[in-house]
């Protein structure tokens, strides 16, 4: 079937033939595994400066790689791999929901806890591995949808410099940054290939995983649109309508499946969004105010609001111009959705490094390879802007690790 979304995947002339998809994917996934064992080696020089605390195990326990890979939220996801949720929201002094375990979704600690109960490793052992599978598979959904739009070359670039952003660390700890980032090109991937069933059930799945599917909508409702006016030249079947109209059903129901779930466990219908704000710094969830107290907090009345305006209308330039091209609507869209989305419900702090992590399209942009023509496709392009933004990642993985991950006693900013 063809996409409304993505470009051309035929070779152009004089270029060489892509390598089988076999091959290909071979590659991807040696690379990609080179990126994490460049991580692994981070994670093991790091460890030797964490002080033994409760959050690694006791402050008479060794630490070691498996409980490093299980710090801050980790804890979080073990507690529900092993007692699930409760039925009772906690309340503070102030009457205010406290934290709890409904702030996290359930298919990674679920996925944890088969792997638990099939092998009888612990936590940090079943979650660091959960994560790091997700990994592996989310890095080749990337390369086969980036592939037709860019080339192999550009392509493999892309995975590597994705698997060393600083924050990519997350994708082998026990967090669900690689399961969320599966299955949302998981979903990328389905829609780009116009199977709307099929990215109707991953959206489900995205709504047990991680709270994006109002991006995700509005992706989706482009690519209708696409496909809409497509249809003199490419007639619309009724079923493809109802396939089509599910997949934003899907979106839908993928941003309100669990705050629901908490709700009937419960009996509180705003059980989620409660949650949701016992980690913030306000009584509730506020759209928007926390980026603008932030942004004049730490630049300034005037150069914060400046920022706030310079740096939405960047992004919208790296991806709106004809160096993002090849990208696709598809891709475009998710760029500036989910940043907006971002801009909408988060309350940016320390944690803003992790959030970054699925905007692996602009990588695209960056390395210049978004030319519809593949202009700047070429090894020699690609390496003078790749190799230089290799190093200061891996430098940067180094430094997210170290003042980020690393728990310093008695307490600390959390990733």
């Amino acid at each position: 079937m063809t996409s409304t979304v993505g470009t051309d995947a035929r070779p152009r002339p004089g270029s060489r033939l892509p390598v089988p998809p076999m091959v290909f994917i071979a590659w991807v996934v040696g690379l990609y595994a080179l990126c994490r064992v460049v991580t692994t080696t981070i994670l093991f020089v790091v460890l030797q400066h964490q002080v033994p605390t409760g959050m690694t195990g006791g402050d008479d326990v060794p630490v070691t790689y498996w409980n490093f890979t299980a710090l801050w939220d980790g804890q979080w996801y073990e507690r529900i791999a092993e007692s699930g949720y409760p039925s009772v929201l906690p309340v503070t002094d102030t009457d205010k929901v406290g934290e709890n375990p409904w702030a996290f979704y359930p298919l990674f600690p679920a996925l944890a806890r088969v792997v638990m109960s099939f092998t009888g490793v612990s936590f940090p052992v079943a979650g660091s591995l959960v994560a790091l599978l997700c990994g592996f598979g989310a890095a080749v959904l990337i390369a086969l949808l980036l592939r037709p739009r860019i080339g192999d070359r550009a392509t493999f670039c892309v995975v590597v410099l994705w698997a060393s952003f600083p924050a990519s660390v997350t994708l082998q700890l026990a967090y669900s940054e690689s399961l969320a980032m599966l299955v949302l090109v998981g979903y990328l991937y389905a829609l780009a290939r116009e199977r709307w069933i099929v990215a109707t059930v991953v959206a489900v799945l995205l709504g047990l995983s991680r709270p994006i599917g109002v991006p995700l909508g509005v992706v989706t409702l482009v690519v209708v649109v696409l496909r809409w006016r497509q249809r003199t030249d490419r007639p619309i079947a009724g079923r493809e309508y109802g396939a089509m109209l599910a997949s934003l059903v899907g979106c839908g129901v993928a941003g309100l499946l669990w705050p629901a779930v908490a709700w009937a466990r419960t009996g509180s219908s705003t059980a989620y969004t409660d949650t949701m704000a016992a980690w913030r710094g306000y009584a509730s969830v506020e759209l928007f105010t926390p980026w603008l107290d932030k942004a004049e907090l730490y630049f300034g009345g005037q150069l914060g609001r400046l920022l706030l305006l310079v740096v939405p209308l960047g992004l919208v330039a790296m991806v709106a111009g004809p160096w993002a091209k090849a990208l696709g609507a598809d891709l475009r869209t998710w760029s500036i959705a989910y940043p907006a989305y971002l801009a909408a419900v988060l309350d940016p702090f320390t944690s803003i490094f992790r959030y970054l992590v699925p905007l692996f399209p602009l990588l695209v942009v960056v390395l210049g390879a978004g030319w519809a023509d593949r202009r700047g496709n070429g090894w020699t392009r690609l390496l003078l802007r790749a190799v230089p933004l290799l190093v200061i990642f891996v430098i940067g993985q180094y430094w997210w690790t170290d003042e980020l991950w690393r728990f310093v006693p008695p307490s600390d900013y959390p990733p």
